[in-house]
């Protein structure tokens, strides 16, 4: 695409999103960003990079938005300024869409959404996350910030699920964003908006769909909290998302989703059902332009298991983390230290993810891994 005049007055007609997202999906990159007075970018690799392409106008991003918005959300973007839906053009792909305006013009993000889930094998995850996505049941967690791969880690161990077990999978998503076809498992995903009216709707008619396994896109609520914990309890294996930098972390925010006097009762509940919270980062590896997953574990044992059910103990499992590598544990800076160790990032993208990086190049220096 070769730059043009973006004036107002230019004369050229409004531009389609197709041809950007064409760019996108060549080069392999993760989202479309476009916005009215900049070339649009996409993210590759963690990076945003321009397009060569003009600086859109505001007739380009309208004419976008009204390319790709369902004409049953038309109204809820011009009452609320934002929407949020998946769009699919043929011989192209399947995107995630966010659409909102700033400073009074239209703005689109695209996600580009996969057709059938990466390997766990391909992904470099610790061993310990396949048979942990076969528990026959309890919760697993996947927590980290927005780009963490979240997404493609619960993809991944739908996957290893529908190879490995016969069962009944229901997913719960908004939107959908990575499509399972049925392998040994029967999938069936459900978006937000389109299927269902909400995460706690849909877990409560997931209740009666028979399911075996129940994957929330992301526990937003305390319904849902709740509706997860109960599942779990009861016998179903449940795998959700929070937006968490750690073990810890995960679990003060689940109780903190409930008053009080509930407290109690959610921590013991949490401690029964609970298998495992994998906290993870996206660090850039040191050849080539991909990135590594660095990726705290946390298994729930006896000890663990005291540590959530009892509020004076929950700070110490941390430390119950570093020092579980017998059942797979394994903190953040541990992971870093071995993939440094392995070449297979640098000493600064290891100090720039580090959960503590005085402490973590001490670590360093002791194994002689640097001067």
């Amino acid at each position: 695409m070769s730059t043009r005049g973006s004036g107002p007055d230019d004369g050229r007609p409004p531009l389609s999103v197709l041809p950007f997202l064409r760019a996108l999906v060549e080069a392999e990159g993760s989202d479309l960003h476009v916005k009215v007075g900049s070339p649009p970018r996409i993210r590759v690799n963690g990076r945003l990079r321009k397009l060569q392409a003009p600086e859109l106008r505001a007739k380009d991003t309208e004419h976008m938005v009204h390319e790709v918005l369902r004409s049953d959300l038309v109204t809820q973007f011009e009452e609320a300024n934002e929407a949020d839906f998946a769009y699919a053009f043929a011989d192209v792909g399947r995107f995630r869409v966010n659409a909102f305006r700033q400073r009074g013009s239209v703005g689109l993000v695209f996600r580009a959404v996969s057709i059938g889930a990466t390997p766990l094998s391909a992904l470099g995850l610790p061993e310990v996350v396949a048979p942990l996505s076969l528990e026959p049941r309890g919760l697993v967690l996947v927590t980290g910030p927005t780009g963490s791969g979240k997404t493609t880690t619960l993809a991944a161990m739908v996957d290893h699920i529908n190879q490995n077990r016969e069962v009944h999978v229901v997913t719960i998503e908004d939107p959908i964003e990575i499509v399972h076809e049925d392998k040994n498992a029967m999938i069936n995903q459900r978006e937000v908006h389109v299927d269902t009216s909400s995460f706690a709707a849909a877990m409560r008619a997931a209740m009666r769909q028979d399911p075996d396994v129940i994957l929330i896109g992301e526990m937003r609520d305390i319904e849902t909290v709740k509706a997860a914990i109960s599942a779990a309890e009861t016998g179903h294996f449940v795998m959700s998302t929070l937006h968490t930098v750690d073990s810890e972390e995960t679990v003060t925010r689940i109780i903190d989703f409930f008053p009080p006097h509930e407290q109690r009762q959610v921590r013991l509940s949490l401690a029964g059902s609970l298998r495992g919270i994998l906290c993870q980062r996206l660090i850039p590896q040191l050849e080539g332009d991909s990135r590594a997953v660095a990726m705290e574990v946390c298994i729930n044992t006896g000890r663990v298991a005291e540590a959530i059910a009892d509020a004076e103990k929950t700070s110490t499992i941390a430390q119950l983390v570093s020092e579980g590598g017998y059942y797979g544990m394994q903190t953040f800076d541990q992971h870093l230290t071995e993939l440094f160790r392995n070449d297979v990032i640098t000493l600064d993208a290891a100090l720039a993810s580090s959960s503590n990086p005085h402490d973590f190049i001490v670590e360093l220096r002791r194994l002689g891994l640097v001067d």
